[in-house]
């Protein structure tokens, strides 16, 4: 058990910078249309490549997708407007707890049910080998969508949290590793990071001469989690198109526009955020690979919690410096466990210094970040990787602020607002 007066005594010079509200401005284009881009696309592909009377199985992965539950619901209703017996198969390897049960309660949480989208949801962790890599690499498939006449892979596409490569997350990955289920996954895994920017377009060239993809769904999102781009690839050309399409999320994703920090304070990781919790490619921190990553230089990162949709799951809670016994209460280890052992990444799910409180984790960040010269403490406080158009940066960069073209001051200087337990409430989503 931690020592709280060791950790008061330590911080007991530490006066805690007052925090101005800050907005971060990015490139915003985004999907007018979003129902009638699905519709008039899933028409034109099916006037070319009719698809009445095929049993299509659709990927639902497990991140936090903008508008997740509209986008299956109206790709459901479009396949069935030509005709299709669509169904949703939960493509998302081990997360979940790697339990059928657990990945159909993670669509449910995105407001994915049976009802809501008009269409049966098929989940299962059985899964069948249908190809083999060159080395003998066994690739698995999802049981219920090798069975179909069609799959439609759906998926967003961004830079992934551990490796780089011209494919990273996206629809390659989605077939690779999601529909690979946990068997799969657990199988890839095995070759380790380092080899997944060339194993991952593998498993899915492989995959493309084997299964019958009927197309894929690709989504790019921009930094205010609105959809940017909504884009049907066909099969011959999934690979390809996708690798163009990484290379626009990379220019639309957010990041931290302040200079070199002190302390960074993350309210809440999840796998809804990020595949690490929270994104390395804003912190630039990773648990492996980790010089892929750059980012603003970070001393301290300060963890407060976990989101609700993550159930549990700390994936990441280890690149953080400092925790609170709150955010080591909310870890279901069944779920935060199973997918470290599938990744074979221990990194990631170790549990830093947990203090008592929000404020304690925070002070002591602070006394860890100092120097030798005494100056105002550079802290960033962000709700999580995802939400980072709105932040709050302390006075020390009150003159960057009022420099920089992209950020603006949204109020005055306050205090921290503690409850009487030490607890900050989050900072608001955007909108």
């Amino acid at each position: 058990m931690f020592n709280v007066e060791a950790v008061r005594l330590a911080g007991a010079d530490i006066e805690l910078p007052r925090m101005i509200p800050v907005e971060q401005r990015f490139a915003a284009e985004t999907v007018a249309d979003l129902e009638g881009s699905i519709r008039g696309q899933v028409a034109a592909h099916d006037r070319a490549h009719p698809v009445s009377g095929k049993r299509i199985a659709i990927t639902a992965g497990s991140r936090g997708i903008a508008q997740l539950d509209r986008i299956v619901a109206t790709l459901v209703d479009a396949l069935i407007s030509c005709g299709a017996k669509p169904f949703v198969v939960p493509a998302m390897g081990s997360h979940g707890g790697g339990t059928a049960a657990g990945q159909r309660q993670v669509l449910a949480e995105y407001g994915i049910t049976e009802e809501s989208i008009g269409a049966p949801i098929v989940s299962s962790m059985e899964t069948v080998v249908v190809t083999e890599l060159p080395d003998g690499t066994p690739v698995h498939f999802d049981a219920e969508a090798a069975q179909a006449d069609g799959v439609v892979v759906l998926g967003r596409v961004k830079p992934h949290t551990d490796f780089r490569g011209t494919h990273e997350s996206g629809l390659a990955k989605m077939i690779a590793i999601g529909l690979g289920k946990h068997r799969g996954a657990t199988t890839l895994h095995s070759h380790g990071f380092e080899a997944f920017h060339t194993l991952i377009p593998a498993v899915a060239e492989a995959v493309l001469q084997v299964v019958p993809i009927e197309f894929g769904l690709a989504v790019v999102e921009n930094a205010y989690e609105h959809v940017a781009r909504l884009e049907l690839v066909p099969p011959g050309a999934l690979l390809e198109r996708e690798a163009e399409l990484l290379v626009e999320a990379k220019r639309l994703m957010p990041k931290l526009l302040v200079s070199d920090i002190d302390v960074l304070v993350v309210d809440e990781i999840g796998k809804d955020i990020s595949g690490a919790g929270m994104d390395p490619n804003i912190t630039g921190r990773a648990p492996v690979n980790s010089a892929d990553f750059r980012a603003v230089p970070i001393k301290r990162v300060v963890v407060l919690g976990l989101t609700e949709h993550t159930n549990g799951n700390a994936c990441g809670l280890g690149m953080a410096d400092v925790t609170t016994q709150r955010c080591v209460d909310q870890i279901e280890f069944g779920s935060f466990y199973t997918n470290s052992l599938t990744s074979g990444v221990p990194d990631g799910a170790r549990i830093p210094m947990a203090l008592a409180d929000d404020r304690d984790a925070i002070v002591a960040a602070l006394h860890m970040s100092r120097g030798p010269r005494d100056r105002p403490a550079k802290v960033v406080r962000i709700r999580n990787t995802l939400s980072m158009p709105r932040i709050e940066v302390s006075e020390a960069y009150a003159q960057e602020v009022a420099e920089h073209p992209d950020l603006t001051a949204l109020g005055e200087p306050h205090d921290w607002a503690f409850d009487a337990t030490g607890t900050l409430q989050p900072l608001p989503a955007h909108s």
